[in-house]
């Protein structure tokens, strides 16, 4: 089964510089615009990205593609926390079959070819 991704709200979800919770947490509530009542825990965060009634304005009758970048400096400092927040995409998008949650490859200075990232591959 494939999901037509045209005509949904992109909205990028920037993690660079992100190393711990509280800062996922600011970042989502920024870049979803998030109500100020937003509870910054799993819970919410797992409730606010299904609930389209919070979405960005315009995403309710299109959809939602939340496209998170610069995640891999997170996943790397907290790998526990970084499956939590992989688990709580995927829940939100199960509940809301109109939102699809990408995981962009690369996108961080410090991974990119040539930069200061790991250098381990053959």
């Amino acid at each position: 089964m494939t999901h037509d991704l045209t005509g949904r709200l992109v909205v990028p979800l920037d993690l660079d510089g992100v190393t711990d919770k509280a800062g996922l947490m600011d970042r989502c509530a920024r870049a979803l615009g998030l109500p100020d009542w937003f509870g910054r825990n799993w819970d919410a965060l797992a409730d606010s990205l299904s609930d389209r009634a919070v979405w960005p304005e315009g995403a309710d009758g299109r959809g939602l593609l939340l496209v998170v970048r610069g995640w891999r400096a997170y996943a790397d400092a907290r790998p526990q926390e970084w499956a939590t927040a992989q688990e709580v995409f995927a829940e939100a998008a199960e509940r809301a079959p109109s939102l699809t949650v990408a995981l962009a490859v690369g996108g961080s200075a410090e991974h990119r070819p040539g930069g200061a990232g790991r250098s381990d591959r053959a």
